[in-house]
This record gives C-alpha cells, structure tokens and sequence, in this order.
C-alpha cells in the first residue's frame, strides 16, 4: 500500500553486483512514492533487476561513496528521502513508524537516524557493538548531504535529528569469505583515512587494542547473549582493529621509505 497521504517519500539506493539482494529490497520497499536506483558500474543483473520495481534507475561513475550518495539524491524528487542498501530489508513496523513520522504535525525534525539489526553469517545480532548501529537515513530532501568520508560515510543534517524506534534488517555477511573481502577492502580504506588524519601506528595498537575491543564486544556490550553467533562477531571484529592497524603501520613504513628513496 502506498503512503497516499501528505508528504511523498523517495527511496534511494546505490547499487553494484547486488542481483542476489535487490529483489528483498526492493520488495520490502514498494510502498513509497518513488525509488531511485543509482548503478555504479554492475556487471550482473542489478540494473534489469532493478527495472522491474522502478523505471528511475541510473548509472553513475563511481568516485567515493560520499558523492554517489549525493549524485543518486538529485535524482529524488519527493519531499523526504530514505537511504537503503541493497542488502537491507523494511519492516512492517519501520513501515508504519516513517509514514507516520513524514506525515506528523507534531515532529518538525529535519533527519532521523534509524538503527539496523545484523543477520551475521546466519545469526541474528541484538547485542555487541554491532546492533543498535543508527546511520541517518531519513530526512526533507534538500536538508541533507552526505560527507566525503572514506568509509563510515554519513549524511549531515541541517536541522533538527532524532531517532526512530523501529529497524531495518541488515543481511550484513551471508558467507565467510564475503566477509573476509569486505574486511580487507574497509580495513584499506580505513589504514588510509588514519594516515591522512597523520595517525600513527604503535606496537601497543597491535597488542592492546583488539583484545580490548573484543572485551568490549563480547563482554562490556554482552555480546555473549547473542551465543556462538556473538562470539564470532567480536572474534572477526577484533581482527578488523588489528589488520586495520598493521595496514596503518605498513603504509606510514613504505611512505617513509619512499621519502628516503626520493
């Protein structure tokens, strides 16, 4: 059913290679007003995938996730935008809960931050540091733009924030390797964020900090509730930090090499 009354809603998603995904989310979306789908270079089905839910579909040059976030927002149209990935799912609840919130007298915020809940390798993850993860995904069009961030990119808000109450399903890493792919191409990305933020990389980051954070993870945010599901979360996050630290020391290493070389 469509929201068909008061404000009108466009949701927006930047897609690559997510054939698997998209027909879940896409489904789960079919209620807004419009939905725009912004390709970066799919050599899958995405793009006839995608055309079988709305003829709004373009392919954008891929140059960071900041300015495809922007480039696909100028395609909108409708009074709020909502950001979704492809790997996300709607809920009736959330469902109820946005319409609702567009449409409220009541409420003059300009942005809403809206958690998701994590479906790790299979287990669902309701503690830890993975859940409640809350990204800006909601706001007046016009209000909104994304930073040029590396990874962890977010959309700053001109106005007024608050929170929603209800979350997305987010179908984060259905397999190992998936993961594993992923944690090499964000720990690159964020080894080279630190080094350009002049952050070093001492020996005690590499021996300290990732059992701390699966400390953190699995013990102080009771991770362990979540069962064997949790336990491999804040083992693998734990190895994020370290990778992503070493890459830092790594890179500082060859860029002071190649200063000497020079």
């Amino acid at each position: 059913m469509k929201n068909q009354i008061g404000n009108k809603i466009s949701a927006v998603f930047i897609v690559l290679n997510e054939e698997e995904n998209l027909p879940r989310a896409l489904g789960s979306i079919d209620w807004v007003d419009e939905i725009v789908v912004a390709d970066t270079g799919s050599n899958d089905n995405s793009i006839e995938i995608a055309r079988k839910y709305t003829t709004n579909v373009h392919s954008i040059e891929w140059k960071g996730f900041g300015d495809a976030y922007n480039q696909a927002m100028g395609f909108a149209t409708k009074d709020w935008i909502l950001f979704m990935h492809a790997d996300e799912e709607m809920t009736p609840e959330l469902k109820k809960e946005i319409i609702g919130t567009v449409n409220s007298k009541a409420d003059m915020s300009a942005g809403y931050y809206i958690a998701r809940l994590p479906n790790f390798l299979g287990y669902w993850l309701r503690h830890g540091d993975w859940y409640p993860s809350y990204e800006m995904r909601l706001f007046q069009r016009g209000k909104g733009r994304c930073n040029d961030r590396a990874i962890h990119q977010d959309v700053i808000i001109d106005g007024k924030k608050r929170h929603l109450k209800n979350h997305l399903l987010h179908y984060t890493d259905p397999t190992l390797d998936f993961y594993i792919d992923k944690m090499n191409r964000f720990t690159s990305l964020a080894a080279k964020e630190l080094y350009e933020k002049g952050k070093k990389s001492a020996i005690w980051d590499l021996i300290i900090r990732p059992p701390v954070f699966f400390l953190k993870m699995f013990v102080s945010k009771r991770g362990f509730l979540d069962g064997i599901g949790g336990l491999i979360a804040a083992i693998l996050s734990s190895n994020y930090v370290f990778v992503k630290y070493l890459k830092l020391r790594l890179l500082r290493q060859t860029k002071t090499e190649g200063d000497i070389a020079g």
